[in-house]
């Protein structure tokens, strides 16, 4: 099976022809906040399924109650400026933009912070009723980080992003 290889994640391939990956971030205990763990797992499923030839499109997607509820901030608050710059912190999440073919986020719940930027990795959002989109780092006394700040403007404009990013104002679908 696909899916034992990894501890945070569920991977499969599906569709009538196996065509599309599937790849389910499965940390529910924490709200599949995103952890060095998780990030690196995705990196290598998503080059897994960009070799293959036999994969067309990937669907990343979370649980019914948080597609990622951001990053570990449990992991996070124990590191220094110094350490997370010199050990290329996030340096994983580059694996997300550099993959060519097709990744579809599928968001139902919460995608906050490192989630929203996840999702905005991807080349399709495809969000439930149910999906929130924020960027809350400004209520821990930081900004985006993985790239959030650049991405939320050209998804949803200047002004929007300005009060999401100000405010930690959340949005719907």
């Amino acid at each position: 099976r696909a899916g034992a290889a990894f501890r945070y994640l569920l991977v499969q391939k599906t569709g009538a022809q196996m065509n599309v990956g599937l790849i389910q971030l499965n940390r529910p205990q924490a709200l599949n906040a995103l952890c060095e763990g998780l990030m690196t797992e995705l990196g290598r499923a998503l080059e897994a399924m960009d070799r293959d030839p036999n994969v067309g499109a990937i669907i990343l997607t979370g649980s019914q109650k948080a597609f990622a509820a951001g990053a570990d901030i449990k992991e996070i608050q124990k590191k220094t400026f110094q350490e997370c710059y010199g050990s290329g912190f996030l340096a994983s999440w580059d694996k997300v933009a550099g993959v060519r073919k097709p990744i579809i986020a599928a968001v139902n719940g919460y995608a906050l912070g490192g989630g929203c930027e996840l999702a905005m990795m991807c080349d399709i959002i495809y969000a439930g009723e149910k999906a929130q989109f924020g960027q809350p780092e400004i209520l821990l006394g930081t900004i985006p980080g993985a790239g959030g700040t650049q991405r939320l403007t050209r998804a949803v404009g200047k002004s929007l992003a300005m009060e999401m990013v100000l405010t930690g104002d959340q949005i719907s679908a």
